[in-house]
């Protein structure tokens, strides 16, 4: 395992731990993480969130094991956590009253993204290089 594909284990490991970590972080900080008001559970929406979020948390330890071999995945996650954060980013900017997401979520998700991102990218030349 080169040192890249250990960071890259490492982060997928951290933020899998955070997506798992959802509802316990909107009960830590609600105004950072929810787009409701109430109780977690009072939100339909919000609980479909952190259900998906756990799962990909959870497929994303086993990832971890085998970066490479999950390079799909990964890649997804870069990718669906740029669109989240533009879509919230948006939304946030339209209402006043949730532009503090600003400083909570959306940030969140787009160093999700340029940490994997340059991770999978450097993973990727290196196995490049490796095979040439």
């Amino acid at each position: 395992m080169t040192n890249d594909t250990r960071l890259l284990s490492a982060a997928l490991i951290a933020f899998g731990a955070a997506f798992c970590s959802l509802y316990a972080m909107l009960l830590i900080w609600p105004s950072g993480w929810a787009w409701h008001e109430g109780s977690p559970a009072s939100s339909d929406y919000f609980m479909m969130i952190a259900g998906v979020y756990a799962t990909l948390g959870i497929f994303m330890f086993r990832a971890a094991r085998d970066p490479r071999a999950n390079a799909s995945l990964i890649w997804f996650v870069v990718a669906s956590s740029v669109v989240h954060a533009l879509v919230m980013g948006w939304e946030a900017l339209r209402n006043p009253m949730m532009q503090r997401h600003l400083i909570g979520d959306v940030p969140f998700l787009l160093v999700i993204a340029i940490v994997l991102g340059v991770l999978m990218s450097r993973a990727s030349a290196s196995s490049a290089k490796v095979a040439a």
